[in-house]
């Protein structure tokens, strides 16, 4: 079994650097050793990061295709026979049939009535007080981007309709947070989506305590 993830290198360090280092924690010492040497000296640039085997091999990754005001659409997920979240696969995956790239394919329950997830990204709602994300029990990746936003204190849980007029927004680690055009959606607050980019931004580093998770 292998560990997969994809992550933003800026100047100041790996963005989500915690939350990357919990993901790959399962594969032992000497990929968590590989993964802070990695972090200490890379470049700025995208990167997938698989562990194996006590190897971590890193390759460089073209941007994200993910931008603001990108035309959706709704697909049921390949995985909704799963009943929790999950680790991330490592490509090629059931995920490659449910993408196109420049349009946010949202991911749906069999019913297409709830929400799960985006096909590279997770899906966060504003309700007026507090981000709002799925319930830990229905199928999607278990995020770093959503690891992040939780330890900041301002993301809970529910059940996000497909037919809903929540403003919606994605979040992922590379992309950082995304609005595409959803018609019949209230407009995400600037403010709220410039709170999110700044928890992240937070979140870079290029060492740490292998412990220290959040």
């Amino acid at each position: 079994m292998s560990r997969y993830t994809a992550l933003l290198v800026t100047d100041r360090g790996v963005v989500l650097y915690a939350q990357h280092l919990s993901r790959l924690a399962t594969e032992g010492p000497a990929v968590l050793a590989a993964y802070q040497q990695f972090a200490q000296t890379a470049s700025p640039g995208v990167y997938a990061l698989r562990a194996e085997n006590d190897q971590l091999t890193v390759t460089p990754r073209p941007p994200s295709s993910l931008f603001d005001g990108m035309p959706s659409r709704f697909l049921i997920s390949p995985f909704s026979n799963q009943r929790s979240l999950f680790p991330k696969p490592t490509p090629p995956s059931l995920y490659d049939s449910v993408r196109l790239r420049g349009v946010a394919s949202l991911l749906t329950s069999p019913d297409g009535n709830e929400l799960y997830e985006e096909s590279f990204s997770s899906i966060v709602v504003w309700d007026g007080s507090r981000l709002m994300t799925p319930p830990e029990d229905r199928p999607a990746v278990k995020s770093c981007a959503l690891g992040a936003l939780l330890a900041a204190g301002i993301l809970g849980y529910e059940s996000l309709a497909v037919h809903s007029n929540q403003p919606l927004a994605l979040v992922n680690a590379v992309a950082g947070i995304v609005v595409p055009d959803l018609p019949g959606r209230d407009a995400f607050p600037p403010e709220i989506k410039a709170r999110v980019a700044g928890i992240f931004d937070r979140t870079c580093g290029r060492k740490g305590d292998a412990g220290a998770f959040v």
